[in-house]
């Protein structure tokens, strides 16, 4: 685990323009084949979380998960991690609002856009739909959240909105908790109801 959170700081030193040498010798180490680029540390959570569901062992299959830090950054991700660059396989996740824009970043950086899965609006949004509000709202009371989640529904801008909608917009809040709830949300899907996009990138590994 240590390494390859050293790989993925090492691959996000290189984009800010530093040197590719340790992101080559730490991918040499681990063996990577594959790098699975997400937009940010939400999807990360949800990733691993449905890895660890699964049993899967992800580094060890020689497969690195690459938050970009924004879906802005995937030509520059690309072309250092996909042919132009480290030349490993690249997978990931996208949401439909940016798939032009990932299309043309793939694209110069000699990557096949059919290694990516589209999420409607975004990931959070794929599992709300998922779980039903419903359970969404009950994995909320779970964690202690109830209280911040009434406060948020009394607000006048969330009034009269559909409630999948309002249980986005709440995720995102409050600093890290989309990260929590990456996790926890896919912890709670049942049988057969990870997301198309999600389930179709663990197939593709």
């Amino acid at each position: 685990m240590r390494d390859i959170r050293e790989f993925r700081y090492a691959v996000d030193q290189w984009a800010a323009g530093g040197t590719g040498g340790p992101v080559s010798d730490l991918a040499v180490r681990l063996r990577l084949r594959t790098a699975v680029l997400l937009e940010g540390p939400s999807d990360l959570a949800a990733v691993e979380a449905l890895a660890a569901r699964r049993g899967r062992d992800l580094a060890a299959e020689g497969v690195g998960l690459v938050p970009m830090g924004g879906a802005m950054n995937i030509g520059r991700y690309a072309a250092l991690l996909g042919p132009p660059g480290l030349g490993l396989r690249l997978k990931g996740l996208c949401d439909e609002r940016e798939q032009p824009f990932y299309e043309r970043g793939l694209k110069r950086a000699r990557v096949p856009y059919r290694g990516f899965f589209v999420c409607v609006s975004d990931l959070e949004d794929e599992l709300i739909r998922a779980l039903g509000t419903e359970r969404v709202e009950e994995v909320i009371r779970a964690e202690g959240d109830l209280r911040a989640w009434q406060t948020f529904l009394n607000q006048p801008a969330q009034h009269g909105r559909p409630r999948q909608q309002q249980l986005r917009r709440f995720l995102g809040t409050k600093k890290g908790r989309k990260i929590r709830y990456g996790h926890l949300l896919v912890e709670a899907l049942g049988p057969g109801r990870v997301p198309a996009p999600l389930d179709g990138l663990f197939t593709s590994l």
